[in-house]
Formats: C-alpha cells, sequence, structure tokens
C-alpha cells in the first residue's frame, strides 16, 4: 500500500531518486489540462487549413501569404508542443532525457521563427501601404522566401548555441528522476530575450505605428477632397479611420498581451514550463497566441472562407482544383 509521500512522487518506486509532484489544487490542474488540450487541438486544426489553403492553391502563392504560411507553419507545430506541456501539468516528465530536450529546443526554435515572422508581416504591410509604388519590385516571392528561409535558419543556429552545453549531456542538470530542466546563463538569457522579443516587438510597434499614420494622413486627405461632397462620405470617412485604427490596435495588444507575461518570467529567473502551478495562467496566455495568429492574419481574408468550404466539403480533391479562383 502506497504511502501519502509515496503518492506525491512522480516514480513511486523509486522513493530516493523521484522528483515531488507539483502542488498543484485539483481544479487549477484539471482547468489548465482541460484548457491546453482545447487550445492544442484549435491551433493545430486551424494552422492547418491555413498551411493547406495556401499551399493547395496557386492564387495565393503571393509574398504575403508565404509569410502567412510560414506563420502557419510555426503555429502548428506549436500545436504539437501543447500536448508536450499537457503530459507534464503536475510537475513530472515522463517522456525521457532526450524528449525534455528536444522539447526545449523546438519551444525556442519555433517561438523564435513565429515572432520573426510576424517582424517580417509588419514589414510586407508597412512597405505595401507606405511605399505602394515600389511594393512589387521591393516585395517579390524570391526574396520572401529567402528572407522566411533565413529566419528559420538563423532561428535554428541561434538556439542550438545558446543551447549548446545542454546538448552535449541531456538529462546531466536535473536534481531527481522525473525533472525537465535546461541551463541557461544569465547573460546568453539577455541576449535571447533581446533578439527574440525586445527587438521584435519595438521592431513591430514601430512599424504599425508608421502605417497607422500613413493610414491616417491618407484618411486626412481624402476628407479634404470630400469637404464640399455630402455628410455620408465624411461618415464613410470616419468608419474607414476607427477600422484602421481597431485593426492595428488589436495586433500589437493580442501580440503583446500573450508573449509579455512569458518573456517577463524569464528575465525575471522563472525559465521553466514545466513546474509551477503559478505559471499556467502564463503557460495558457504563450501558446493562446499561436491560436490566434490564423484568426488575426488569415481569417478575416474572404479567400480563407471559402478555401475553408471548398476544403470541408473536399473540394480541392477534383482535377484542377488548385486553378479555382478565391479573389
Amino acid at each position: 500500500m502506497q504511502t501519502v509521500d509515496e503518492v506525491d512522487l512522480c516514480f513511486p518506486q523509486l522513493i530516493n531518486a523521484s522528483c515531488r509532484k507539483t502542488a498543484m489544487p485539483l481544479a487549477v490542474s484539471t482547468i489548465t489540462y482541460i484548457m491546453l488540450t482545447f487550445i492544442g487541438l484549435l491551433t493545430v486544426i486551424l494552422n492547418l487549413l491555413v498551411i493547406v489553403s495556401i499551399s493547395h492553391f496557386r492564387q495565393l502563392h503571393t509574398p504575403t501569404n508565404i509569410l502567412l504560411l510560414s506563420l502557419g507553419i510555426s503555429d502548428f507545430l506549436v500545436g504539437f508542443l501543447i500536448f508536450f506541456q499537457t503530459s507534464a501539468i503536475d510537475g513530472c516528465w515522463f517522456l525521457g532525457d532526450f524528449m525534455c530536450l528536444l522539447y526545449y529546443v523546438l519551444e525556442y526554435i519555433i517561438t523564435s521563427a513565429s515572432i520573426g515572422t510576424m517582424v517580417l508581416i509588419s514589414v510586407d504591410r508597412y512597405v505595401a501601404i507606405c511605399d505602394p509604388m515600389h511594393y512589387r519590385t521591393k516585395v517579390s516571392e524570391k526574396r520572401v522566401k529567402m528572407c522566411v528561409c533565413a529566419c528559420w535558419g538563423g532561428s535554428t543556429l541561434c538556439h542550438c548555441l545558446l543551447l549548446r552545453h545542454n546538448l552535449k549531456q541531456p538529462g546531466s542538470l536535473k536534481s531527481c528522476i522525473g525533472e525537465c530542466v535546461i541551463l541557461i546563463n544569465n547573460i546568453s538569457s539577455i541576449i535571447d530575450v533581446t533578439v527574440s522579443f525586445i527587438g521584435p516587438v519595438i521592431v513591430v510597434v514601430v512599424l504599425y505605428l508608421r502605417i497607422f499614420v500613413a493610414v491616417i494622413t491618407q484618411v486626412r486627405a481624402m476628407r479634404a477632397r470630400t469637404a464640399a461632397g455630402p455628410q455620408q462620405s465624411s461618415v464613410k470617412v470616419n468608419k474607414s479611420e476607427m477600422k484602421a485604427a481597431r485593426t492595428l490596435g488589436v495586433v500589437i495588444v493580442v501580440f503583446l498581451l500573450c508573449l509579455c507575461p512569458y518573456f517577463c518570467t524569464v528575465v525575471t529567473g522563472v525559465d521553466t514550463l514545466l513546474s509551477a502551478s503559478s505559471d499556467a495562467f502564463v503557460i495558457l496566455l504563450f501558446y493562446f497566441n499561436s491560436c490566434l495568429n490564423p484568426l488575426i492574419y488569415a481569417f478575416f481574408y474572404p479567400w480563407f472562407r471559402k478555401s475553408i468550404k471548398l476544403i470541408f466539403t473536399l473540394q480541392i480533391l477534383k482535377p484542377g482544383s488548385s486553378d479555382f479562383k478565391l479573389m
């Protein structure tokens, strides 16, 4: 018969070597498990729709959609990482040292690539809105593909170097069996946070603010030209101005709200996602961003709704379906 102490162990048969389970209230662990499972499934499904849509239909093979495809792939992979997280809600890691290291390496690479793709999307939108006359010459499919490859390659190289000490001997840093930890020194952590979060956030915010200013300037110019027109024209201009402000505001606020808490915990030294019950809300927000990305960047496009209909009705299985007109 197991004692109370043995029940609290990750591996009851290893009393002297096993880690203890996280002291998390049952209600919190249950809600966290349900939410993570739901977010994981929704993230995989939504991003799979984005991947299939852009990959299958030739009309969608544009520079902007290539960036959306990269974002969809990174967020699709995040959806699978969420299922690893659900297995470790109680603070116990049962998948071995190699899978622990692989989990962290993939998490760092995919998250960094996802944020980098967001930066590329903001640059693409900036050129399209602020310099539309030269957009086709500055932003070509070839250049975008090269930027996407550089984003993923740079993220992989950077984080393999960052975690190089952990790659040599997986599991050598754990203090007990059932623990999943990695070691990142303070200097590397500061560099990672700066390159993977602070820098991209500054770029995204600055570019979107400049886009917002450009939109407002164009709206005011339209208003000045239509000042002598009927009152209805002025109302339409106001609606356009509010829509631009609201859309850009949602993009920035959602991005910051979902990722800021996680990177704040990294800065303060709480760099493990597998041990503290107080990190449950941070985990949910962190992963929820990957679920929201296809909704923010793709779901509001009419072509995405049309492609979803074609996918669910199995129209994409018909010969020549890749040439269907969606726009």
